[in-house]
């Protein structure tokens, strides 16, 4: 099988903007943000590995920045695209990040939605990174019992938040989402970034970056990202008034709302 990095492209202005979306979700999810950024941009909305139509030649081993970088470059040599914007939520940061890192001066613009990847979250971790744990993960994938027992003894101990509880079982209560659940977390362990690094490279221009924030956000709590978000020269913050999974929702209907703050 050959590797396959999906997009769709929105809108049909001069100005690209590369899309990533979140967990659980797909290239479609951008669609109705793309007239907010006005008529001067293009959304390439991709697929990231493990949803959609993305495909990775070889599933079960992790992606390597490296190869990203690289998938991102074919794409953006291939479309004749020297400069651009980034635009991500949750998980999909990952991607945009890594397009911070291997392209950082032809970066214009970038966007962010409780933002994955900048502070490491402990039960991620946990999870991904010891390879007893990976082993734990990949047979919960077919046994969850056990993983959902551990996780309610958690929140009866008060030592998980009662709404990460919730959304880890969502994420966990079909064996479709339980794969994806799995592949996503070890496939993409490999994008990991050195903060400070990743600071010079935006405030080199520097480059202007927004974060949407959730103010009740569990998952991506917005205190955990004031540190990098202070190191930046060139950065807002917009804290709404919502959680993690419809956020993205949130953002568009502030980006309607807001129209002179998002044109680009």
């Amino acid at each position: 099988m050959k590797t396959t990095l999906h997009y769709r492209r929105y809108g049909t202005g001069p100005r690209p903007i590369l899309a990533f979306h979140g967990y659980g979700q797909s290239e479609s999810h951008w669609r109705g943000l793309a007239t907010a950024l006005g008529p001067g941009v293009s959304i390439y909305s991709f697929d990231l590995f493990y949803h959609g139509q993305s495909r990775l030649a070889k599933v079960d081993a992790p992606l390597s920045k490296k190869r990203l970088g690289e998938l991102l470059d074919e794409f953006l040599t291939a479309h004749g695209i020297d400069t651009f914007g980034l635009l991500a939520f949750s998980m999909g940061a990952k991607y945009a990040l890594t397009a911070v890192e291997q392209f950082g001066p032809r970066v214009e613009q970038v966007w962010l939605i409780a933002p994955d990847g900048i502070r490491t979250q402990f039960w991620y971790s946990l999870a991904t990174y010891p390879p007893w744990m990976r082993g734990v993960l990949g047979r919960a994938v077919l046994r969850p019992q056990r993983l959902l027992r551990f996780i309610d003894t958690l929140a009866q101990r008060r030592l998980v938040d009662s709404g990460l509880v919730r959304f880890a079982q969502w994420q966990l209560d079909s064996r479709e989402k339980r794969l994806r659940v799995y592949r996503s977390w070890t496939g993409f362990r490999k994008l990991v970034f050195d903060l400070k690094k990743l600071a010079a490279v935006l405030n080199r221009r520097p480059t202007p970056v927004t974060f949407f924030l959730g103010k009740y956000d569990r998952v991506i709590p917005h205190a955990g990202l004031q540190e990098f978000i202070g190191s930046l020269h060139n950065a807002r913050t917009v804290l709404l008034d919502a959680g993690h999974a419809g956020l993205i929702y949130d953002v568009a209907a502030y980006m309607h709302r807001h129209p002179q703050q998002m044109q680009w």
